[in-house]
């Protein structure tokens, strides 16, 4: 036998170990994994939902919102409209404490009117609601709310009194640049109805 003989005969065995076929795929595991997996994401999404009713629960003490001026009559000229997005509300000065009762915590577009009424949200596929001038606190530039952070100034937050507690609600214009427009002319309006109130 020649060398080159003798090294193809052992190599032989080599190859043929090399050429088995791969492990057949465990699928019955497999499955009992993704099923597993599935009924995993399935009780997380029902314990948020049943979290977030409780918190709906919780905050059952909210009145509800009025929806257009009171009286309904002319609220006055627009002074401002914005179309953007809402993106939610919180008790006022703790940006993490969503309220979702009365739906306040569903995110959505959003067209704001500013009249001297107040300000109106309207909101296709959620609640409308409106906030009287008189309820009206405090306008400012934000860049987070509950469950959305922006760059710095990127969210108008308003401000306001409903019932016995402070609520900011989370806004952003279509159009960054309006809102710092929206925060003077909210202030201002606040300030000039507190003088009007100390008048009295």
């Amino acid at each position: 036998m020649t060398p080159a003989s003798l090294l193809a005969a052992g190599l032989a065995p080599v190859l043929a170990a090399e050429q088995k076929s791969a492990p057949v795929t465990d699928w019955a595991a497999r499955i009992g994994w993704l099923v597993g997996l599935a009924l995993f994401v399935a009780l997380v999404y029902w314990l948020m939902r049943e979290g977030w009713k409780w918190r709906g629960h919780l905050q059952g003490d909210l009145p509800p919102l009025p929806v257009r001026p009171s009286p309904p009559d002319d609220p006055g000229p627009v002074t401002l409209t914005m179309s953007g997005r809402y993106h939610g509300s919180t008790t006022a000065g703790q940006w993490l404490d969503r309220i979702v009762a009365h739906g306040l915590g569903a995110r959505s577009r959003a067209e704001l009117t500013l009249t001297d009424a107040g300000l109106g949200v309207v909101r296709p596929g959620a609640a409308d609601f409106f906030v009287p001038a008189a309820a009206l606190r405090e306008a400012r530039l934000d860049k987070g709310i509950a469950g959305k952070v922006l760059t710095e100034g990127g969210l108008l937050v308003v401000t306001w009194a409903h019932g016995d507690r402070l609520i900011d609600s989370g806004f952003r214009s279509d159009h960054a640049a309006e809102h710092a427009e929206w925060v003077d002319a909210l202030n201002s309006m606040i300030k000039t109805d507190s003088t009007e109130g100390a008048e009295r």
